[in-house]
């Protein structure tokens, strides 16, 4: 490891601060995985799942490289008695092992002369317009935390590094919010990709936390998807988030992401996307007086960060 990838002490004071997660953190992680509401796809409450994604993470930040390939982040905020209460990562590179999809909601019209009736509908198309884009996600926090800015802190940490590592990552970057969920049960996965799989949403829901959502991609049909044609509680879902997943949203949209009829193709969550450098923690980034390779982005609350790879560090400024 060089010089710069040590890990030195926290750049100021006594408060909590985000980091490069490490395998003395399976622990705390794994029980982070089992306060979220649900399976959390990018942090499962499986401990053999974690140890890969986090020795996946610190390989990921080891890597010397001039753009992104495959690499995955994974960030943990530490309290000040060392504590790690929350966690967030990022994915430099859709699509690198299998294509990334989605489905792309749009609009179609068919009209009849003969009965004078013009009938419009939705449509879902499965596309891969994200393959090669960043994603950030995996973001929670211990629920006894939530205050003091340290949600946005950490889910901010994800924007400061991609500024500190710009060549890291590519141009877009987007986020797959979970999708809306009724009594445990998802209404779009009942009606949508349900059928073709054989399952009910919960296996399936442990089964994309822990290998992806491939196994839906390879089952699912290509062909246009009538969204008349579903239940009621199928159209309504799509684009809707999950309960939980609405203040995360929230924060996306006030960072600049945009919901453009994208939509998770298991949960029919919405999928929001952005200009890298037009994120506005990115774009608000100045250096940090008096401290080399150190930024600062302003906002309600100003947050620093400093370091490469291995040692970076973020804190509210």
């Amino acid at each position: 490891m060089n010089e710069q990838q040590q890990s030195p002490a926290p750049p100021i004071g006594e408060q909590p601060f985000v980091r490069p997660a490490c395998m003395d953190d399976l622990e705390a992680l794994h029980a982070l995985a089992g306060m979220a509401d649900g399976v959390m796809t990018n942090l499962p409450a499986d401990r053999g799942a974690l140890e890969d994604r986090i020795a996946w993470s610190d390989r990921s930040f080891e890597a010397d490289i001039l753009q992104p390939v495959d690499e995955f982040y994974l960030l943990v905020l530490e309290d000040v008695d060392g504590q790690v209460i929350g966690a967030a990562s990022i994915f430099s590179r859709l699509g690198a092992k299998w294509p990334f999809y989605s489905y792309k909601v749009s609009r179609v019209t068919h009209v009849s002369r003969d009965l004078d009736r013009i009938f419009s509908t939705h449509v879902l198309h499965l596309v891969n317009d994200f393959d090669g884009a960043t994603e950030v996600g995996g973001l929670i926090l211990n629920p006894q935390r939530r205050k003091g800015g340290l949600g946005k802190l950490l889910a901010r940490s994800r924007y400061l590094f991609i500024a500190l590592h710009r060549e890291r990552f590519a141009d877009t970057v987007i986020a797959d919010l979970r999708g809306w969920i009724e009594n445990g049960a998802s209404p779009f996965w009942d009606a949508v990709p349900g059928p073709f799989f054989g399952s009910g949403f919960q296996e399936a829901d442990v089964h994309n936390a822990l290998y992806g959502n491939q196994f839906i991609a390879d089952l699912m049909p290509r062909y246009p998807i009538y969204c008349s044609m579903l239940p009621k509680a199928a159209r309504e879902a799509i684009g809707r988030p999950h309960r939980g997943s609405e203040p995360a949203l929230h924060m996306l949209e006030a960072e600049g992401f945009i919901q453009d009829g994208y939509c998770d193709i298991f949960d029919g969550g919405p999928t929001v996307h952005a200009r890298t450098d037009a994120i506005r923690t990115i774009q608000n980034c100045q250096p940090l007086e008096g401290e080399a390779g150190a930024v600062i982005s302003d906002g309600d609350q100003p947050i620093a960060a400093a370091g490469q790879q291995k040692a970076f560090r973020a804190w509210l400024a």
